[in-house]
């Protein structure tokens, strides 16, 4: 994960200190690109542990094309909460709850998951259904029936539906790559906003998944997840954070088990997939900034 290292070094050195949608401010810089070679192992960062159980729950979530963060607070998977919380803690409904009791009742009242629990049209609805279109399954038969096509896009950033959105598309729209010989399949991501220390670990473990499910039920082995960054930043109260990363050396990748009897992209389960070989540094905790 040296390309990673290096990118948050860059960043840290280079970057330019500015305002942001938040509020916290970041140091930022424009436009980079990384590549990972899954024949290498899997890339999940080693240089801090990552909560990789919530990565994978997180992308099955989206493949099954849900907005509502209540079947992921019910696995006990995070990522998404602080957003309905904020909104419910601005309405007159709200009377003091703390987080753990906001999600305790979007986890017992279905009804109360309805109304806070959801996060308007993201990922999973534009995924599964962007003007109609399953890009999904569409994707899988295009792969599968015409591998040298340049249209193997799914697109996540649809302006028409952004303000209605908890949070625009930071990853905005990837695309598969089927290697000459018909073997091998790879996938750039372009991600328009990258948190640095927080998001982008996730996101790499999340689309290198993804890459390797899609090439197994298409019928190819997975080769270069490739990593297009825009507004590539720090927030500033993630400064230290990247710092004590950056004095640990990278140990090695892990390596990526799938399920082999799994043919059908939306058949995979957290059961279907194994981090094997995994030794992290330790964990290194940092706020979200909403």
């Amino acid at each position: 994960m040296k390309q990673y290292l290096d990118l948050c070094r860059d960043v840290l050195e280079n970057g330019e200190q500015r305002g942001d949608r938040t509020g916290t401010g970041t140091i930022s810089k424009f436009g980079f690109q990384i590549r990972f070679n899954l024949e290498e192992g899997f890339p999940l960062l080693t240089t801090k542990k990552v909560f990789h159980r919530g990565i994978f729950e997180e992308l099955f979530w989206f493949l099954k094309g849900e907005t509502n963060i209540r079947p992921l607070a019910l696995k006990n998977v995070k990522i998404w909460n602080d957003w309905p919380y904020a909104k419910y803690k601005n309405s007159d409904e709200y009377q003091g709850e703390s987080m753990e009791e906001f999600i305790r009742k979007i986890c017992d009242d279905e009804a109360f998951a309805d109304k806070w629990g959801d996060l308007g049209p993201v990922y999973g609805k534009q995924w599964r259904n962007f003007g109609g279109v399953d890009q999904i399954s569409q994707l899988i038969e295009n792969l599968k029936n015409d591998p040298y096509s340049r249209r193997h896009l799914v697109v996540a950033y649809n302006p028409a539906e952004v303000d209605q959105m908890a949070l625009p598309p930071c990853h905005a729209f990837f695309q598969f790559y089927v290697s000459a010989d018909k073997k091998k399949l790879s996938c750039q991501l372009y991600q328009r906003s990258a948190d640095l220390f927080l998001g982008v670990p996730f996101n790499i473990a999340s689309y290198s998944l993804l890459l390797a499910m899609v090439a197994q039920v298409c019928g190819y082995q997975p080769y270069e997840f490739v990593h297009t960054f825009g507004d590539t930043h720090i927030y500033l109260d993630h400064i230290d954070q990247i710092k004590e990363q950056l004095t640990r050396e990278p140990r090695p990748l892990p390596k990526l088990w799938l399920n082999p009897e799994i043919d059908n992209i939306f058949d995979f389960t957290i059961d279907d997939v194994k981090i094997l070989d995994y030794d992290p540094w330790p964990a290194i905790k940092g706020k979200v900034s909403v």
